[in-house]
């Protein structure tokens, strides 16, 4: 991965965008895409466009999502202590110990812990059982309400405090590579598309609030109208202890990127998407979905009389966890593949069913 888009990786990773509060992290795809791209803009519902060859007759999607989950501050106590909803899925397991940055609307940003009652004075029939997020707290050291209501208001959105990290072979770990990833491989795959004159428009879309409502991609996909997409998330893994393969699937990490085959997707978007990763020699998997997606796809699939779109995971082990960890390298063979896909459709192409 060349120098100037991996340092484009971890800030856009770095910058806090949890569900509904994206701008900030859209604020970085646009500023990086439009160094390339024939026109940006965000729409009202913060999703960030950035497009390639706008007059041409046929209309390419390609969709990442820029949000990444997080939590919402519900109440404040009388000594101070902030309880709080999620924006999207966590595993209350999980956050307890966490350091926190709660991002104010009413000043800068605030640091906090999510505490608990230590082991010792927790009973010993409830050690290690599952907790619910009502049992947790962050504590901004506020000295009371009124203290912590001159830092903080309710429905302040707040992530945490964990940033990238490499490990062995190419590997890297992260909060947020769900889906920044994505949203990260839309804009070079637009990129170098750009170089390379497409003859279908390409529309580059870091879409919105997809752990949360999926409002994002719906409307953008309302706006643009386009005949093709391409859906660009994480999925997971089953190559570590204690997964179920029988269950979902054999997908390995390093192992290329993960094609989705389902009832919702497109066949020929799909099959073209196997047969360009055949060709130029790409390494890939195959998961199967029997029904809704579970990510932008499904928002993006019914807009107006229906988009024919095709879908390709990242692997990803550790789904929603702060520890997501997945491989540059398939990062690189799915901006390959997406390239490619693109580059092959000539001016007229068409994915209805014959």
């Amino acid at each position: 991965m060349r120098t100037e888009s991996l340092e484009f990786f971890k800030k856009l990773i770095e910058t806090p965008s949890p569900s509904g509060f994206e701008l900030e992290g859209q604020k970085v795809w646009i500023d990086y895409v439009s160094k390339f791209a024939d026109k940006t803009y965000l729409t009202v519902n913060t999703a960030a466009i950035g497009i390639v060859n706008p007059d041409a007759k046929v209309r390419v999607m390609l969709a990442g999502h820029g949000d990444e989950l997080g939590l919402m501050i519900s109440y404040i106590n009388d000594g101070g202590y902030i309880y709080f909803k999620q924006l999207g899925g966590y595993d209350p397991t999980i956050l307890c110990g966490q350091r926190v940055i709660i991002h104010s609307s009413v000043g800068e940003s605030i640091c906090g812990v999510i505490g608990k009652k230590s082991i010792h004075m927790t009973k010993r029939d409830a050690v290690g059982k599952a907790m619910k997020i009502s049992d947790l707290w962050i504590d901004i050291g506020a000295k009371d309400k009124e203290d912590a209501e001159k830092l903080i208001a309710i429905a302040d959105p707040i992530t945490l405090d964990i940033g990238w990290m490499d490990l062995q072979n190419n590997l890297a770990v992260a909060r947020a590579f769900d889906d920044r990833a994505g949203s990260f491989i839309v804009a070079e795959v637009l990129r170098l598309v750009a170089e390379a004159k497409p003859k279908v428009g390409v529309y580059a879309v870091s879409t919105s609030q997809e752990e949360t409502t999926g409002v994002g991609a719906k409307t953008a996909t309302y706006e643009i109208n386009p005949d093709i997409a391409i859906v660009v998330d994480v999925t997971n893994t089953t190559d570590y202890p204690g997964t179920d393969k029988i269950k979902y699937g054999d997908n390995k990490i390093g192992e290329g990127p993960v094609i989705s085959r389902g009832s919702m997707l497109n066949k020929g978007v799909t099959l073209h998407l196997i047969k360009i990763a055949k060709e130029q020699e790409i390494p890939y998997q195959i998961e199967a979905v029997a029904g809704r997606t579970g990510t932008d796809a499904s928002s993006i699939v019914p807009i107006r009389s229906g988009v024919a779109t095709g879908e390709i995971g990242i692997p990803n082990r550790y789904m929603h966890t702060p520890v997501e960890l997945i491989s540059l390298d398939d990062v690189d063979n799915i901006i390959k593949l997406i390239v490619e896909f693109v580059l092959s459709l000539e001016a007229d192409v068409s994915f209805i069913p014959k």
